[in-house]
Formats: C-alpha cells, structure tokens, sequence
C-alpha cells in the first residue's frame, strides 16, 4: 500500500480511543496495510472508555480500532499483579506504560496499550457517588445499569490480608465510620472496594469488555498511531470531522474516511492527554498556540487543554516488626473532609501469591531466589523510588539494584498510607511541544495552588497519623518510631523533582507540597461546558464527540476506573438509540 493511499473503508462512526483509534463503520472493509497487526475481535479491544462504547456500537455497526500499543493478552506486565510496579518504571519503546514528568516535577504514567489505563493502574475498583452522577447529568438508574453491565466482568471482591485488616479498623477507630463493609458504592466512612485483580491475582481490564460485542462487528489493528482528525472547512460552513490520518507499525501513512452521511461521527476517546494533543494537532484548539507550531487553524477553541487536573497523593511509609503481604489498594477510607484514605503493603512484589513480605535474605539450601523486585522503592519508578529522577542513568539504577539486593528483607517490610484529595481544586494546562502525537505533550497540574487542595491534605495526613497510633495497627508499627521520624524518613524519597525543606517533620502544609505524587488520576482538557456539550459534541464543529476522561471536571470518587468505564456503556446505549430512533426503529435494551 502506497504510504499515502487511502485507507479503504467506510464509516458511520470513527472513535479515538486511549490514543487509539476506534472506528465503527456501516459495512465491512478490506484488512488494513503493511506494518500492523490486524485481529478480528471476540472479547478484546477498546481503552478505559472506548473499548465499553465499542461494544455497544458494535451490536449495530461496524469497528475497528486503531491501537497505537500492544495487546494486553499474554503480556505479563499487564496481566500479573505482580509486575504492577515494574511495568510502571519499564521506560522502553514497547513498555505498555508511557512515562512523563509534568512541569509541575511530578512523574507519571500513561498507557501505551489495548485497553488503556485499567492495564497498568492499581485496580481499585469503585463508582462514583450517586450526586456525582447526577450532578454530572447523567441519568441515575441508566448510570447503574451501566456499572452493572461492567461489573458482571471486570469487578471482584479482594480477600482482605493482616495488613489491611488492620487498616480497616484502624480507620475506623480513627473515626472514620461507619463501617460499611464491601461494596461498590462510595459511602461515607470505611469500606473495601471492588478490585480488576481475580482470587489469582489476574487483572482483568476493559479490553475485557469486548466478550459483550458482536463478533462480526469489531476489528482492531494493533501498533497504528493516529496523526490528526481530517476536517471538511468551507467559507462561512462549520467544520466537518471526516476521517483520520494515521501510521503503521513501518511508519506508513493510511487514511480512513467516513461514510457521506448526517450521522456519521468520530469520537474521540484518547485520554487526558491524548484528546486534547490530538484536537490540538488537528487544528482544533488556541489559535496562536496552534500556528506557532504552523498546525493549519480549524477552530479557534482556547479551552483545549485547559483544566487540566490530576489529584495529588502523599503517603506516609510505616515499616513493620511483623511480616505484612503484598496488597494493592483495597481499603478506603471516605472522609466527609474531602481527602480519601487507603493503603499498600509489601514491596517485593516478585514474591510468589500470598507470600508475606519481609522473610528473610540470600539464599537457601544453595538454591538462589530470582530477582528481587523492589516496588515501590524500586530505583526506577516515581513513587517512593530510591534514586533521585535527574540522576537516574542506567548505571546509578545498576548500583543501586545490587546494594538494595544485599540488604535483608526486613529493610523493606512495611506498607505504605496514603491519602487522595478529591476534586482537586487546583487545575492547569495542556501545551503541546511539537507535532508528534508519539511524544509527551508539556502539562501543568498546579499542584496545590489553590488553598483548599492544601487543607484536604493535612486534614488526611492527620488521620493518618491516627490510624498509625491506633491499636488496631499495633502489630504493624514501632513504639519507638514516632510521626516525625516517620514523616522524615518519606520525605527522604526521591518521589519526585522537587527541592525538600528542613521543616517537613514540622510542617504537614510543607511535607504535602514537598512529598506530592501522582495517583494517576489526571483529567480535564476537553471539559463538559467548554469543549464539549452535555452530549460530548465538540462545540464549533460537526461530527466530532470526545467521551473520556478529558471531559470530567473532577475525578470520580476515590478511583475513576469504574465511571470511566460507565462513561463508554452509557454513551454507547445513547447513541445507538439515538440512532435507531432515527433511522425509525424503536428503543430497545441492548
């Protein structure tokens, strides 16, 4: 195929998914060029959003979605529990996560795979609260179906170790109440979430949620990175969304159009991120911003990437006397303050399933262990990591893997409290650094600029504090180690570039900006209201929506997996019946 030839289909509905493309068209095309890799889908595809929204429009159209990553299938940096944390600091070109640093000094993540965020987040699993919902406009009892439609695949009860038993009622007897057990809902006061990770440690994801699409209906072509949305601009006419550019895997250049048609329509659904870089690259954004780069005007929208949010985390690292296991998030903590509340234990997430942490070093019977994987302290990653960023070259990881590797496990044992604050309050912007849709746009969260985000903080700090001192915690704490030693010793933690000051033990105001992390919760970008209708149409334009987390105006609950997720199946339900009714058949339950 000619690097310039068009891409033979035809479309009703183009959607741009977790930086790939999902294109749902009204009849079958041939397979697409050189360079990918093309797979006819039964129960795989879509990112967070997109690949729930590709089920949905599949059982009426046709799909196939342009992934600029891999499969999660047979990857076991996605699918293994085990390798969360290392997938996270795997830097490499096919890693399925892709890091950035903020210009904040913030290190983060993106994904670079099918199925998007949910393939390499924590899998805390958790909906939103029914006045989010409806104060977002969604329609409450269609909201619940459609947590319920992704609940019946992707959501598990977690079995609850020592360690966070011992949260649990230490967050309680910290006042955080009442107890309301496990469930899915966000409710005041202390509760254990749903998890993506099965009784055996498998992550589940929304590429998952494909088993709910026609067969027929749903093609995905792997390794094809989207370069912009093609428009239709004429004198005095609004512009017109119809088709996209993209590359495969041998850098080849295909084009895919929509069919002529009213209805047609692209969404796009490429993230925080991705949606506002693409619209960006498209011609649609700040319209200075746009030709300093020479990226031909479609419409001057200077909300683009603004609002740009990400929920800032600060933890507090309690070494433990006993042996803890190695958990993810599972317990929460929902204050009536505005921060949230949860915990990780364990490091060497390399040990085998159920294994305690902290059992010894070196080796045994002349039988070598395999390597140890440190977590979060892992030299490489960004949160709790123990070489600084700027310093961290392949050689300074080398050396500080091997004098890690020397040391007992006991020096490692322990867990980590964490606290999120909702909202957040503080929001920045998205610019982008040049025209590769591969690379990292420039974003600024803002972290803590506004006063608010900075109060939430200390108040969840403190309640750290209480369930430290709690007696339920008892076993997993020193009596020797006081707050301020424990503060001190997390504050030495490179997590990320910021400069430390000497009052950090001192003051919990400096301990949250110095120690902020991210939970990876970021959003904004395309918000409701600005960017785009209460129908996720980008307003100024025709035939573009975008349906992801760029569109939210503050995350969802203590995670925003779940609503996300919602997101895809509500807006898919919506518009397929949006479009039945038009072309003049009648409501029904998909």
């Amino acid at each position: 195929m000619a690097s310039v030839q068009p891409f033979a289909r035809t479309m009703a509905i183009h959607i741009v998914t977790s930086f790939l493309v999902l294109l749902s068209c009204s009849q079958q095309g041939r397979d697409a060029g050189a360079g990918g890799v093309l797979l006819r889908l039964h129960h795989r595809g879509g990112g967070t959003a997109g690949c729930p929204l590709a089920a949905t429009l599949s059982q009426r159209f046709r799909v196939l979605l342009l992934e600029r990553g891999g499969s999660p299938y047979g990857d076991q940096r996605v699918e293994n529990m085990t390798h969360f944390t290392s997938t996270l600091a795997d830097t490499s070109a096919g890693s399925p996560a892709q890091r950035f640093v903020s210009e904040d000094g913030v290190i983060n993540s993106r994904p670079r795979v099918l199925g998007g965020g949910s393939c390499i987040n924590a899998g805390f699993y958790t909906r939103a609260s029914d006045e989010y919902v409806l104060d977002v406009g969604w329609d409450l009892a269609a909201a619940g179906e459609a947590y319920r439609w992704v609940e019946d695949v992707v959501a598990f009860r977690p079995e609850l170790g020592p360690w966070q038993a011992a949260l649990q009622r230490g967050l309680m007897e910290a006042g955080i109440a009442p107890d309301n057990g496990f469930t899915f809902d966000h409710i005041d006061g202390t509760k254990v979430g749903g998890s993506i990770f099965d009784d055996e440690e498998r992550r589940h994801t929304a590429a998952d949620l494909l088993r709910y699409a026609r067969p027929e209906g749903v093609d995905v072509l792997l390794r094809a990175r989207v370069a912009k949305i093609l428009f239709n601009v004429g004198r005095g006419r609004r512009p017109v969304a119809h088709g996209v550019v993209f590359h495969d895997s041998e850098g080849q250049m295909h084009k895919a159009y929509l069919n002529a048609g009213r209805r047609n329509e692209i969404i796009l659904s490429a993230g925080a991120l991705g949606s506002p870089q693409l619209l960006m690259l498209s011609g649609v954004g700040p319209a200075d911003h746009l030709r300093s780069f020479n990226i031909t005007l479609v419409l001057n929208q200077p909300a683009v990437g603004q609002g740009m949010a990400d929920n800032p985390m600060n933890a507090i690292f309690v070494p433990s006397p006993s042996l803890v296991e190695v958990s993810l998030i599972q317990v929460v903590g929902i204050t009536q303050f505005g921060s949230y509340i949860e915990g990780a234990s364990g490091s060497n997430w390399a040990n085998p399933r159920h294994r305690a942490s902290g059992s010894g070093s070196g080796s045994r019977g002349g039988q070598h262990r395999p390597p140890r994987n440190f977590g979060m302290f892992s030299p490489q990653t960004g949160q709790l990591a123990t070489v600084p960023p700027k310093q961290r070259t392949p050689e300074a990881l080398a050396r500080a893997e091997d004098a890690m590797s020397r040391l007992d496990d006991a020096a490692f044992r322990g867990g980590f409290i964490l606290e999120k604050v909702m909202g957040p309050a503080s929001t920045g912007h998205l610019e982008l650094r040049n025209r590769n849709p591969d690379d990292n746009p420039a974003v600024t969260f803002n972290y803590f600029s506004h006063p608010e985000d900075l109060r939430r903080c200390v108040d969840g700090l403190t309640v750290i504090e209480r369930v430290i001192r709690s007696k339920s915690f008892q076993k997993f704490t020193y009596p020797d180690f006081s707050i301020e030693m424990l503060l001190n010793m997390t504050a030495e933690f490179p997590v990320n570039m910021l400069p430390r000051h000497d009052n950090d033990s001192r003051s919990l105001e400096q301990f949250c900006k110095d120690t902020v992390m991210t939970i990876w919760h970021y959003h904004g970008g395309c918000q409701v209201g600005r960017v785009v209708d209460a129908e996720y149409r980008v307003l100024g334009v025709d035939a573009l929506r975008v349906i992801d987390g760029s569109t939210l105006n503050a995350s969802p609950g203590t995670n925003p997996q779940a609503t996300v997720m919602m997101l895809g199946r509500y807006m898919g339900v919506k518009i397929q019946n949006e479009r039945l009714h038009a072309e003049g058949f009648k409501r029904r339950k998909l």
